[in-house]
């Protein structure tokens, strides 16, 4: 390698969101080595109590890998906080070359489950907020040599499957989505706009908040979104219009190792964001799994026997009143596969109770997947929320219960 290697974007200045922590400082940090300005755009000024980072602390980090940063509060909700930074921008560094909209909002919950001031924090961050600081840099991307929009959101695609889970969430992300498809025909051939999105789940706060601890063993690192999103930002202006998954962008680019970017390298990622044929190829397995399942069990009278009825031995004997006090819920489970079937525990009825079968009384919470994984999941191999979200779990009912029922299992994960 050359000495001197290309700084593609010395000098430039990119205006990125939410860029105190994660995926928008692991950008900002790439882009700060090749001696870019970085406006950190966002809302956490005075340290958090469970969150790490401030605007502060990442510019001294950029400041250190070799940028400059200006650090200015942002809570995209405000317009007016999003124009002044977008001046005070202007003024310091001369202009806007790159507007990154990385800040976003997220709750992966159904549409019963989800609080109305959760909808409207989603559609505030993720879509209006994305839209708004795009109106407010645009007028200065024009005048850039090479501008660029990049927005973190996923190709759009209209399966119900990735809407029926959290359909809040989907509306908000796709809604940025919709922000690329408008403003790359609108400004084609003056600013780029293209939208990035991880293949596999990324490690960042807002997963351990999700996923819980042990999550990121599973996850890469937010490194893989930096290299994709240096990669599309140092590309002509005519690269503009595109949905791009990072693993299958830097394959183009060379990169053959993806453990590097693992956080438990040598681990398959458990993550996949599964295609949409995969998922209907899956369901329908499942369904027929659970098919045959419901017709060996109601031909066999006896209750099965095997991994699923052991730790349902396990369950009964772990339950107390103080859990059934705590939780005051009846879960079912519907299994697919190997001692599928229908299941229960009961934590709502006197001593409660669990079981092969239908609860005694009617479910607050159905939980349907393979046997295999609920094995998994009760031995703390596998989180609910991990499960739910790649689409392992089905979940109908009272999600607020179902979030208690992983409070039980970590403290049953001990006994089984």
């Amino acid at each position: 390698t050359f000495p001197f290697t290309f700084r593609k974007l010395a000098g430039c200045t990119l205006f990125i969101t939410g860029a105190s922590r994660g995926i928008g400082k692991a950008i900002a940090l790439k882009a700060a080595k090749d001696g870019a300005n970085i406006v950190i755009a966002a809302k956490t000024a005075e340290p958090h109590p469970t969150l790490a980072g401030t605007i502060y602390t990442a510019a001294e980090e950029i400041e250190a890998a070799g940028g400059k940063a200006l650090p200015c509060i942002v809570n995209v909700r405000e317009e007016q906080q999003i124009i002044n930074a977008v001046e005070k921008a202007v003024k310091t560094f001369g202009g806007i070359d790159i507007l990154v909209n990385n800040a976003s909002a997220i709750s992966l919950t159904g549409t019963l489950e989800t609080a109305t001031k959760k909808v409207n924090l989603m559609m505030d961050v993720n879509v209006r907020g994305t839209y708004l600081t795009s109106k407010a840099c645009l007028p200065h991307l024009r005048k850039s040599k090479n501008p660029h929009i990049l927005n973190l959101s996923p190709p759009m695609n209209l399966n119900p499957m990735w809407f029926k889970n959290h359909c809040a969430y989907t509306i908000s992300k796709y809604g940025m989505s919709m922000c690329v498809l408008g403003m790359a025909e609108e400004f084609r051939g003056e600013v780029a706009v293209n939208a990035l999105w991880p293949k596999t789940a990324i490690y960042t706060a807002a997963m351990d908040m999700l996923g819980g601890a042990g999550i990121e063993k599973q996850c890469r690192k937010t490194d893989i979104l930096a290299d994709a999103a240096y990669c599309i930002l140092t590309k002509p202006k005519t690269f503009t219009g595109n949905f791009i998954i990072d693993e299958v962008l830097l394959r183009e680019e060379g990169v053959k190792d993806f453990d590097v970017y693992a956080i438990a390298p040598g681990k398959r990622h458990l993550l996949k964001v599964r295609s949409a044929q995969e998922k209907k190829k899956l369901s329908r397995s499942q369904q027929e799994g659970a098919d045959a399942a419901k017709a060996k069990t109601e031909s066999a009278a006896a209750t099965p026997s095997g991994p699923v009825a052991e730790t349902f031995q396990v369950i009964q004997g772990a339950v107390t009143e103080e859990y059934v006090r705590s939780t005051q819920g009846v879960f079912q489970f519907e299994l697919s596969g190997d001692g599928g079937g229908t299941w229960y525990i009961d934590l709502k009825t006197k001593a409660g109770s669990a079981g092969f079968g239908k609860a005694p009384v009617t479910a607050d919470v159905v939980m349907s997947m393979s046997s295999a994984d609920f094995v998994k999941m009760f031995t703390g191999k596998l989180k609910p929320t991990l499960a739910f979200m790649t689409g392992r779990l089905r979940i109908k009912g009272n999600m607020a219960l179902a979030i208690k029922l992983e409070k039980m299992l970590s403290q049953l994960n001990s006994k089984l």
